[in-house]
């Protein structure tokens, strides 16, 4: 009878300890991910239907994102598990490295050959592009185009990151012997800031980096002529601040001649606000606090300018009067780096007012653009999603989203909401595998795309990239290998890579714009180079809005101009680079635990879901 017993006992403790590690996954969210309203027993969620069935446009999936909440749940199809979860072949990651970088060196090579020294590439008509000087109103073109190379600059430290020194060494040597910023060029301040002023510095800091960890990228007889470069740049811009009575700059400048006399009195939160990172490196390299001056004090003047009623910003202002011009409040076009760049300014130079600015706007964004269930994978409800709404009053003002959110959930792994960055990326991705692309405008109401092209953005690699680093998921490989895969397949033209005019009809533009080699390509070949030095240095490096690599250390930490720069004080509290942690968000959390790494990120359920609310399925 004593056997009886004890097996009776043993089979006790497994059902005892079964029901533990079923009650486990509703419990550890909570120990670590933010929740607005915190449940401790989700229900289960209900059946989306049978695998296959389609969502009409217009259909009511994202009904609930009308309003506060969700409702409608979604049950699991294990075709998904099939496709994303276990082991990716290293074969297969290295392949997918080395197209990676064939990728980059296709469109870098016909740049430097069919449109070197002219700004851009036209991929498919094999020629170089400049600023549009027929038609000053041209801004698309005008505002990115300065007549200085713009590609080749954009590129150098992708360059580097591929190890490739000697074409590193012969860039930058050309860009010291051929570039000159004195040019009758009407730019935009914040496109010159982090294309040009942005490369400059990191490329100058990968010169002067005694480890040199990426190989000898050296320039014998190097004299600092990249920082003298950007310094000059920079002085250019300066004119932009100058008899603004916000403090908030013009949105453009000209090179030669300064702030032109019809200038717009209009910019954007970030074209305005965007400029603290480089402008702050620059300061700290040269010695001379007025261009981190200048660009706190914007950051400051725009932040003052919040909604007293959400703490929201808008997305565009007046310069002159701090009127908001524009009362949309969001996370893509017009607001994206502003955010960013208020937790990147912390962690590069450890200002603690810099960290508590993107608290609140980080802790306002959940409070009034968040839609959708509570936890990513948990509960009942539609999936998190962030929405536009008016900075006053926090109501929805359309229904559509842009493919510049896609990054959002990169800064979410920054701060260590990994959770939530996962449930948002699923839905950019989602519109990718309908696509092959990312709609520059999508309607998730009508499911369908209200801007339709597609200009070779990275936001969504670039998420990827950084889901990747945080949880080491071979799911966000196999994203990497279809984003890839439908670069070649829909945008490789006959001199690079183009534009895609339309993500439906796949029809091409003759643009290849210089971000798809500096950040495109550059996030696409960190992903599958797992021993890249970047991840294997021990060095820290950030990126910038532009994805040019910088590194975390000291000397941008020390700054001799407390008593001058705005609400500065002497002995005001910094934050070593070992503490890098946002004050009450979840980074103060472990990683994701092992035993998911071979998991999908999502649960199938939830993935489905997904997909039926974009139309996928």
């Amino acid at each position: 009878m004593q056997w009886r017993s004890l097996v009776l006992g043993l089979l006790l403790l497994r059902l005892g300890l079964q029901a533990l590690l079923a009650l486990l996954p509703a419990l550890a969210p909570g120990l670590c991910l933010r929740r607005r309203f915190p449940f401790p027993f989700p229900p289960p969620p209900a059946a989306l239907g049978p695998p296959g069935a389609a969502a009409g446009p217009g259909s009511s999936h994202w009904g609930s994102l009308l309003r506060r909440g969700g409702g409608g749940g979604a049950a699991g199809g294990d075709e998904y598990a099939r496709r994303y979860s276990g082991a990716f072949p290293p074969q297969l990651r290295a392949r997918l490295r080395d197209a990676a970088r064939g990728m980059f060196v296709f469109g870098y090579d016909s740049y430097m050959q069919h449109a070197f020294p002219r700004d851009e590439l036209d991929p498919l008509h094999c020629r170089g592009r400049g600023p549009d000087r027929h038609d000053p109103s041209n801004l698309n073109i005008n505002d990115v185009l300065g007549n200085y190379s713009l590609t080749l600059i954009d590129a150098l430290d992708t360059l580097a990151v591929m190890g490739n020194s000697s074409e590193f060494q012969k860039a930058v040597k050309l860009v010291i012997d051929t570039v000159s910023f004195d040019k009758d060029s009407t730019v935009q301040v914040f496109e010159a800031t982090i294309r040009v002023l942005g490369s400059l510095l990191s490329a100058h800091i990968i010169i002067t980096d005694t480890k040199q960890p990426f190989g000898d990228m050296t320039i014998k007889d190097y004299d600092n002529e990249l920082l003298h470069m950007a310094h000059d740049l920079a002085v250019r811009l300066l004119p932009a601040f100058e008899n603004t009575k916000t403090g908030i700059p013009y949105p453009r400048v000209n090179l030669k001649k300064g702030v032109p006399p019809d200038s717009n009195n209009e910019t954007c939160t970030a074209g305005a606000g965007s400029l603290l990172v480089e402008f702050g490196i620059l300061s700290r390299l040269l010695g001379d606090s007025t261009f981190e001056w200048v660009a706190r004090r914007a950051v400051k003047a725009l932040w003052s300018l919040r909604s007293n009623n959400t703490g929201l910003l808008g997305n565009v202002v007046n310069i002159q009067t701090g009127h908001w011009v524009g009362k949309q409040s969001g996370l893509g076009a017009g607001s994206d780096s502003f955010y960013e760049y208020l937790l990147k300014s912390y962690i590069l130079f450890g200002e603690k007012e810099d960290l508590e600015m993107f608290n609140d706007a980080y802790r306002n964004i959940q409070n009034h653009l968040r839609r959708g269930r509570e936890a990513c994978n948990e509960g009942e409800g539609d999936p998190p999603l962030y929405v536009n709404v008016n900075m006053f009053t926090g109501q929805l003002m359309n229904t559509w989203i842009d493919s510049l959110q896609a990054f959002f959930p990169g800064l979410q792994v920054l701060i260590g909401d990994v959770e939530d960055a996962i449930c948002l990326h699923a839905f950019y991705y989602a519109i990718w595998k309908r696509y092959g692309a990312l709609p520059e405008r999508y309607n998730w109401q009508l499911q369908a795309p209200d801007v339709p092209f597609y200009p070779l953005r990275p936001e969504l690699v670039e998420s990827t990239y950084l889901l990747y680093q945080a949880t080491k998921n071979p799911f966000y490989l196999h994203v990497g290998m279809d984003i890839l895969q439908s670069l070649e397949k829909y945008t490789k033209a006959k001199c690079g890579y183009a534009t895609l005019h339309h993500v439906v009809e796949k029809t091409k533009e003759d643009r290849m714009e210089s971000f798809f080699l500096s950040e495109t390509c550059k996030y696409l070949y960190l992903l599958f180079d797992e021993e890249n030095p970047l991840h294997k240095s021990g060095n820290k490096y950030m990126f910038t809005t532009e994805g040019h690599i910088v590194s975390v250390d000291e000397r941008f930490r020390n700054s001799l101009w407390q008593d001058i720069l705005p609400g500065e004080e002497d002995g005001a509290e910094k934050i070593k680079p070992n503490e890098l942690k946002a004050v009450n968000f979840s980074s103060n959390c472990n990683r994701v635990p092992d035993e998911r790494r071979y998991l999908l990120p999502l649960k199938s359920n939830y993935m489905r879901q997904i997909d039926q609310m974009v139309g996928l399925i």
